[in-house]
């Protein structure tokens, strides 16, 4: 069942069928294969203006069918984006973070989240 506000037969509905099964193939489970679908298609509706609300890094950041899990489960510095770890340090209150690196707010968020 394609996410809220997805008609059926319309393309987004389609894409959300494509992708859970092509998840399913991979061999995840059914319930994270609905999720990782239904999170794309949510992404590509923010993306196209279809969608009632939409966060920055939905719009800006590069499409998930070109990312193609570039940074899908990676404990890497290279996990998040910059944007994305500014906003998460901001949230922990973290001080000095317009003046740091990504390689810095990954430590200084990693480190506060302890």
């Amino acid at each position: 069942m394609p996410p809220r506000g997805v008609k059926k037969g319309t393309k987004r509905a389609r894409q959300y069928e494509h992708i859970k099964q092509s998840q399913r193939e991979r061999g995840t489970s059914t319930g994270r294969a609905e999720e990782i679908a239904a999170r794309t298609v949510n992404k590509e509706r923010a993306r196209s203006g279809s969608a009632r609300t939409r966060s920055r890094t939905s719009v800006r950041d590069i499409s998930s069918g070109r990312r193609g899990g570039l940074r899908s489960g990676t404990r890497s510095p290279r996990g998040r984006t910059r944007e994305q770890l500014y906003n998460e340090a901001r949230k922990l209150g973290v001080s000095g973070r317009s003046h740091m690196n990504k390689r810095q707010l990954q430590r200084a968020v990693d480190a506060k989240k302890r």
